[in-house]
């Protein structure tokens, strides 16, 4: 029976291609791989799109990443198993998604605001403000945040589809992406974009409170584009990498 030919995610092909490498020794135990700049040079795609393969390599167990230093290839006792994650889109296109639909909700909800939805928004904003050690009650209260946002505008499947889309930030790949850009001072700067978000919605703005959101969904890009081996790049002014052979990518 014939199934239908799905196209793979860039990431994946970017992540399978490195992955052959790995497997095929043309990079040894300990090595460290081409900086992120040289990799998205060679295989001709987006600096995001090489770290979403890389931490979906490292989520494999195939490479470990050490900030600051780079990327390297890990002691392997056999040979791993792929994450099977052809369904799962990769952190940077969620956010890049998320923008795009989060932003026209935000301009209907100004339009639609009433004195309770403020301060149901105030109450969430009042709990975030404890939480930036928590991480996980902030990522909870941040889905509160935005869900409460899309039901301003009383569109259920909206507001299902907001939630949901969020809830995709819970794979190993957002999750471990997460895990080296998150902190308090993030969650801090986070707060303040939300705080932000409300006072344009309160406002009754709706082309303040779509640029507010805009903004917040972009610094949350920025916030997880930090190369893995910036202080390298930025202290020997060339890409990460050593020596590495330009004929393996």
């Amino acid at each position: 029976m014939f199934a239908a030919i799905q196209p793979r995610r860039l990431y994946r092909q970017v992540a399978d291609q490195i992955r052959t490498l790995i497997e095929s020794g043309e990079f040894a135990v300990g090595e460290r791989l081409p900086g992120e700049r040289e990799l998205a040079e060679k295989l001709g795609v987006s600096r995001p799109t090489i770290r979403e393969a890389l931490i979906a390599l490292e989520v494999e167990g195939l490479v470990h990443i050490r900030m600051g230093s780079g990327i390297y290839v890990t002691r392997q006792r056999e040979k791993p198993a792929p994450v099977q994650a052809e369904d799962l889109e990769g952190p940077f296109e969620l956010l890049r998604a998320r923008a795009l639909i989060e932003c026209a909700i935000a301009e209907e909800a100004a339009k639609a605001i009433t004195p309770a939805h403020v301060d149901v928004l105030d109450e969430v904003l009042t709990k975030m403000a404890s939480t930036f050690n928590d991480p996980h009650t902030s990522i909870a209260l941040d889905r509160t945040f935005h869900t409460t946002i899309a039901g301003i505008i009383e569109n259920a499947a909206l507001n299902r589809f907001v939630g949901e889309l969020f809830d995709q930030r819970m794979t190993p790949y957002f999750e471990k992406l997460a895990s080296y850009f998150e902190s308090p001072a993030s969650w801090r700067e986070a707060f303040e974009e939300h705080r932000a978000i409300r006072d344009a919605i309160a406002s009754g703005d709706p082309a303040r409170a779509k640029s507010a959101m805009q903004h917040h969904l972009l610094q949350s890009q920025v916030r997880f584009s930090k190369s893995f081996d910036e202080e390298l790049e930025s202290e020997r002014g060339h890409p990460a990498g050593g020596r590495s052979r330009s004929t393996k990518i």
